[in-house]
C-alpha cells in the first residue's frame, strides 16, 4: 500500500466511525439497506455505486435513519424523490 493509498484508507476509515447505511427502493418497489463494512477501504458513495444494482438511484443516511425494529420491514417505503445521493452504476 502506497502513502497515498494508506492515507486514502485512513480517511475512509475516519469516515466509517459514524455508522452510515445505503437505502435504495428495489424494482420490487421495496426498500433495501446496505451497511457498509467497517474496515472497507471504500468510502460509502463508492461503496453505493458499487452495490446498489445499475439505475437505481440511493440515498446515504445516518444509521438512526432506518428503524431497529425488523419486524415491519416489509412496509417500509422510501420516497424515491429522497434518493438524491447517486445511481448505482
Amino acid at each position: 500500500m502506497t502513502v497515498l493509498e494508506s492515507k486514502a484508507w485512513s480517511s475512509a476509515h475516519k469516515l466509517r466511525n459514524k455508522l452510515m447505511k445505503i437505502i435504495y427502493q428495489q424494482t420490487d418497489g421495496s426498500v433495501a439497506v446496505i451497511t457498509p463494512a467497517a474496515n472497507c477501504p471504500l468510502t460509502d458513495a463508492q461503496t453505493a455505486l458499487k452495490d446498489v444494482p445499475t439505475g437505481l438511484k440511493f440515498k446515504i443516511v445516518d444509521d438512526s435513519v432506518v428503524p431497529s425494529d425488523r419486524t415491519f420491514r416489509n412496509a417500509w417505503a422510501v420516497d424515491e424523490a429522497t434518493l438524491t445521493d447517486g445511481v448505482g452504476a
